[in-house]
C-alpha cells in the first residue's frame, strides 16, 4: 500500500508511521483490577497479532492494578486516561503509549489553561519514554471548539486535533499519534482526509467508533478504512466492535483481514453507507463497562428493532458512563448503562433510568411514537 510520508513514532518496541507496517491494536473489557483476567485478555490479543493492548485506568486501584498486568504480559500497554490526566503520573512507569481525549482534557480542571495540562502530559512522557495519543471523539469535543465551527462537527474535531498537535510542537515533543473518530464511517473518512492534508507528518490512529455488533459493526469499520489505507492514510488501527470478553482479541483479526484485503487490492465495500436506514451503534465494552448484560442488551436491541430497518432512525447503546452521556447526543434514542438500569435518552432529553428487564420495552414504545411521527400514521 501507499503510504503517507509521516514521521516515524515509537510506541515500547512498536514503531508506527514512515514505512512501517500498519499495527493493529484493541482494548481490554476486562476491569483492570481482575489482573488475572486482563491478563488473560492481553495476551489472547497479542497472540492474535495486535501490536499494542489499550487499557483503561480510572483510580489508584486500577493504577496498582495495571503494575501487575504489566510484570505479567508481554503485550505493549496503552492506557486510557479519560476522566483525570494527572493519572498519567502515576501510570507512565507501566505502559508505552498514554491516550488522552482533548474534549474530557478541556472540562476537568476548568480554570487551568489546557496547554498548561498538555504539558503536564508532556512531561510526564519525556520522563517515563512514552509516546502521547491525542484522542479525538465526535461526542466529546470541547464546547469552545464546537462553537467555533457550528454546523461542522468533523472540522471541529479536525481543529481540536490540530490545536493540540500545536501545543505539543510549541513544547518541542513530537512522539505523538491522532486519532478521529465517529460512529459514521462517512464522518471518519472526512476528518482523516482533511487532517492528513494539513498534516500529512503525522502518524494516524484509525477507527469507527461504537462501530456495533459484527457483520454491520465490521461494514461500517471497512468502508472507512479501505477508503483511507487505499490513499496512504493510517499507520495503525483498531476495530471497536460490540464483543463478549472471550470473542475480544476478534477485532485484531477482523483489522488484519481488512489490512490484508486493501493491501492485495481486494475491496469488499461499497464506499458508501446508507444514510436512508436504521443505524444502531453501539461501542465496544472495555474496562469501564458496569454491567456486563451491556453487551446482551446492545444485542437484543438489535433484534428487536429488526421491523424499523427501513427507517432513518439511530439509535445509540452505551456502555459506560464516561461515554455514554455525552456519545448519546447526536442519536434519536440513546442507551446508557449503569450497574442496575439503563438511562433512556430522545437526542439530549432524559425519559429516565429503566432496569434491563423494563427498558426493552420502553424503546419501543419511543421507537414506534417516533416513527409515528415521522411517517404521521401508526407502527403496526
Amino acid at each position: 500500500m501507499k503510504r503517507n510520508p509521516t514521521r516515524t513514532v515509537r510506541i515500547g518496541s512498536v514503531f508506527l508511521g514512515s514505512g512501517h507496517p500498519v499495527a493493529v491494536q484493541s482494548m481490554c473489557a476486562t476491569r483492570t483490577q481482575d489482573v488475572d483476567a486482563t491478563v488473560e485478555q492481553a495476551e489472547a490479543i497479542r497472540r492474535a497479532g495486535g501490536a499494542l493492548v489499550r487499557v483503561a485506568v480510572d483510580g489508584p486501584k486500577d493504577v496498582e492494578a495495571l503494575g501487575e498486568v504489566r510484570r505479567q504480559t508481554k503485550a505493549s500497554l496503552v492506557v486510557d486516561l479519560q476522566e483525570s490526566y494527572r493519572l498519567a503520573a502515576s501510570v507512565g512507569p507501566h505502559v508505552d503509549k498514554v491516550r488522552y481525549n482533548p474534549g474530557h482534557l478541556w472540562h476537568h480542571e476548568k480554570a487551568k489553561p489546557v496547554r498548561q495540562k498538555v504539558a503536564f502530559l508532556v512531561d510526564v512522557a519525556r520522563a517515563n519514554d512514552l509516546a502521547l495519543r491525542i484522542g479525538v471523539n465526535c461526542g466529546s469535543v470541547d464546547p469552545e471548539m464546537k462553537q467555533r465551527h457550528p454546523g461542522d462537527d468533523v472540522q471541529a474535531m479536525v481543529e481540536s486535533a490540530l490545536e493540540h498537535c500545536r501545543y505539543m510542537d510549541d513544547l518541542g515533543f513530537d512522539r505523538y499519534v491522532v486519532s478521529l473518530k465517529d460512529s459514521h464511517p462517512r464522518k471518519v473518512i472526512e476528518a482523516n482526509r482533511r487532517f492528513a492534508e494539513v498534516r500529512p507528518d503525522v502518524p494516524l490512529h484509525l477507527g469507527v467508533t461504537e462501530a456495533g455488533i459484527p457483520p454491520e459493526g465490521v461494514i461500517k469499520t471497512r468502508v472507512a478504512f479501505e477508503q483511507l489505507l487505499s490513499r496512504g492514510i493510517g499507520d495503525t488501527l483498531r476495530v471497536s466492535l460490540t464483543l463478549p470478553n472471550p470473542r475480544k482479541h476478534e477485532e485484531v483479526t477482523v483489522g488484519l483481514q481488512i489490512l490484508a484485503d486493501v493491501g492485495a487490492g481486494r475491496y469488499r465495500s461499497v464506499p458508501v453507507f446508507d444514510d436512508d436506514k436504521l443505524n444502531i451503534i453501539s461501542c465496544p465494552s472495555c474496562s469501564r463497562v458496569e454491567n456486563e448484560r451491556f453487551v446482551e442488551l446492545a444485542e437484543k436491541v438489535k433484534e428487536m428493532t429488526a421491523y424499523a430497518e427501513k427507517h432513518a432512525l439511530t439509535i445509540a447503546v452505551m456502555g459506560c458512563r464516561v461515554n455514554g452521556p455525552g456519545e448519546t447526543d447526536d442519536a434519536d434514542l440513546g442507551l446508557w448503562c449503569g450497574p442496575t438500569h439503563v438511562n433512556l435518552k430522545k437526542k439530549t432529553a432524559s425519559l429516565g433510568a429503566f432496569t434491563y428487564d423494563e427498558i426493552l420495552v420502553r424503546l419501543r414504545e419511543e421507537l414506534d411514537a417516533l416513527i409515528e411521527t415521522r411517517a404521521g400514521a401508526p407502527v403496526r
